[in-house]
């Protein structure tokens, strides 16, 4: 997926303009960034368009995942998109259901199973139908 398409996706399932769809993308991914080891970050990060790669970049000290749960995941969200928690709750499923559709080869799955129990209501509608989370 083009990082266009991207955009206008999050945008149509978010109800906002393009512009601001990209502000909440880049909220989105640099706190997925926070939550994922370096390595999760990068396996992610290839697959997606250059423009969305840049939130993703884990840095030195990011190599190993802050142990967040969602409320703190969609708290720091609305602090970096400057909006209310129910907007960026919102915002966030915008975001996974486009990630979902840009990643190929169970990428996302592989990442969201990895999020804990409790980021389930986030990350859930954005899987593939008929689509569990499998927790080990």
């Amino acid at each position: 997926m083009n990082y266009d398409t991207f955009v206008d996706q999050v945008a149509r399932r978010s109800g906002t303009s393009a512009r601001r769809a990209e502000e909440l993308t880049r909220a989105t991914l640099a706190t997925l960034t926070e939550r994922l080891t370096g390595g999760e970050v990068l396996d992610l990060a290839v697959r997606l368009p250059e423009p969305l790669r840049s939130p993703l970049r884990p840095t030195p000290g990011t190599e190993a995942a802050e142990q967040f749960g969602a409320a703190e995941f969609v708290a720091r969200v609305a602090v970096r998109a400057g909006i209310e928690e129910p907007a960026a709750r919102s915002v966030i499923g915008a975001v996974f259901a486009t990630l979902r559709t840009a990643v190929t080869d169970g990428e996302f799955d592989e990442l969201v199973v990895r999020l804990p129990r409790d980021y389930r209501d986030l990350v859930e509608p954005a899987l593939a139908p008929g689509t569990t989370l499998r927790r080990a």
